[in-house]
């Protein structure tokens, strides 16, 4: 059958070819009784009709095969009219396996599932969910559940991995030498003192710090978990030293009332005259960590001189030199300080008077600064002061502008340039630098030694008044201790005549300090 006659009739779509002449058909004939069957032909039994497959003929009639459940394979359809039909193959269980399809939609409806066809438009095209073919229902289904495993095993390796970790860090598996006993790794890393190498660690002694149990009785609690001598408070002595690292200019006897909620501050006069713990023939207190005894480290020359004299404990030291607090004042920052008068410390080395912000270098000329003082170093005393408020006001506003995760930045940047060097771990001045944040300025008292000057030796010293320094520790230094008398300390007054009195009292608090003026001038 031609394009231009189809089923004895013209097909007015089809071409005509004019040039070429159209070949006669030729009827062929058929073997067997006049059947009109191909060559080669049999009849099929009875029942047959139902069971014929074609294979390779042309069929007139795609859906009359349908109905007797013909599956072709691989012929094309002869007309346009079997196309259209989907539906019924559909319906018949037909499934073409390598057809083109006109139209990829209709066959979806149909449960129809291509396999290798090339589609007309793949961006029209849009697979069907069929409940009755599950594999092929979400495309990409098994890759998300393939995904979601993985991330299941790998959490589950995360978590027993997390616990594993744990169990070995708190097993008490490492010696801890200084305690005799074995701690776990996180509490040897806690109570891991790394700038203790140059000073060494305080001496640990069962002294008798004359403890009132009225206070300190067996459910007392100032609740931070510290190594402390005394239950309630914390003591850190601070060490300044000069360029040589010899002769402590700046002597502090910090005391972190930790239960009131207080920080005391007793300043010590470089000149204050103990001859008994040291060899320098100034007697000079300064001089004891250089020349103090010798069978004691220099850091604990000082502590012993201290716990002796003023019967304060002590827990820990901080020392730090010159070159170190220019740094530190550079870390955070300087210092915002108001001055009454330029200071010259030096040829080419002025502090400008007014409303400046001290950089380190000026930070460390202010501190050191004793010359223009009418009272020399009891100036320089009195001037530390005033930088000592100026830079607490300034770590208050560190907390309130930039948080506390900011002071604790200084804080381990400090610890990890060695500015300082102490047997305090990172961990306890994390935690009196979180005491020191919810501070205020008037809950910060600073007082010095009273006393006047003397002479020993020939030199110009600093002789305490001893009742008078009594008094002042038994109000703000022992505030869990039984009130030290003048038998228990060892203090020696080398003037017993006072001259004056001007010193016995010169406590005050950050807030007046912070407004004070500057001492008086030779």
């Amino acid at each position: 059958m031609s394009d231009i006659e189809t089923n004895g009739e013209m097909n007015p779509d089809a071409e005509i070819h004019r040039d070429k002449p159209v070949k006669k058909l030729v009827r062929i004939k058929r073997n067997g009784q006049g059947s009109g069957q191909a060559p080669g032909y049999t009849a099929p039994q009875q029942g047959g009709q139902q069971g014929y497959v074609p294979q390779h003929e042309a069929q007139p009639d795609p859906q009359g095969y349908a109905q007797q459940a013909y599956v072709p394979q691989h012929e094309a359809p002869q007309s346009e009219e079997a196309q259209q039909y989907p539906q019924g193959y559909a319906q018949q269980g037909y499934v073409p396996q390598h057809e083109a399809l006109p139209d990829q939609q209709r066959y979806a409806q149909q449960g129809y599932v291509p396999q290798h066809e090339a589609l007309p438009n793949p961006d029209e095209y849009v697979p069907q969910y069929d409940p009755q073919v599950p594999q092929f229902a979400v495309e990409g289904a098994g890759k998300r559940f393939r995904w979601k495993d993985a991330l299941i095993k790998f959490i589950a390796i995360a978590a027993s991995l997390f616990i594993i970790g744990a169990l070995i860090l708190n097993l008490p598996i490492i010696n801890d030498k200084k305690n005799n006993r074995n701690v776990s790794i996180i509490t040897f890393i806690k109570n891991w003192q790394p700038l203790a190498y140059k000073e060494g660690e305080l001496e640990k002694t069962d002294k008798d710090y004359n403890v009132d149990t009225n206070i300190v009785h067996s459910d007392f609690t100032d609740g931070l978990d510290l190594p402390q001598k005394v239950e309630g408070q914390y003591t850190v002595l601070f060490l300044g030293f000069d360029e040589e690292n010899l002769n402590s200019d700046v002597m502090w006897v910090c005391e972190f009332d930790i239960a009131a909620a207080k920080l005391n501050i007793l300043q010590i006069p470089r000149d204050c005259c103990l001859p008994d713990y040291t060899s320098s023939l100034t007697g000079k207190f300064n001089s004891i960590y250089g020349q103090g005894a010798p069978d004691k480290t220099p850091i604990q020359r000082v502590v012993a001189a201290v716990e002796e004299n003023f019967g304060i404990p002590v827990d820990c030291y901080v020392t730090t030199g010159c070159g170190d607090i220019v740094s530190m004042v550079d870390l955070v920052g300087g210092i915002p300080m108001e001055l009454d008068n330029e200071i010259v410390y030096e040829a080419g080395k002025v502090i400008p008077a007014g409303d400046i912000v001290l950089s380190g270098e000026q930070a460390e000329w202010f501190v050191r600064y004793r010359h223009a003082w009418l009272e020399g170093d009891i100036g320089r005393i009195q001037n530390q002061r005033r930088f000592m408020a100026a830079a607490m006001n300034k770590l208050l506003n560190i907390v309130k502008d930039e948080g506390k995760i900011k002071l604790y930045s200084y804080v381990k940047e400090i610890y990890d340039n060695e500015y300082i060097y102490t047997d305090l771990s990172l961990e306890n001045i994390s935690m009196l630098a979180d005491f020191c944040s919810t501070l205020s300025m008037d809950s910060v008292y600073v007082t010095m030694v009273p006393g006047e000057e003397a002479k020993y030796n020939g030199y110009d010293v600093f002789s305490v008044h001893k009742q008078a320094t009594l008094d002042i520790l038994n109000e703000h230094f022992r505030p869990y201790q039984n009130v030290i008398t003048s038998d228990q300390s060892s203090l020696i007054e080398y003037v017993t005549d006072y001259k004056h009195t001007a010193y016995d009292d010169t406590g005050d608090d950050l807030e007046d300090l912070l407004n004070s003026s500057e001492p008086k001038r030779g």
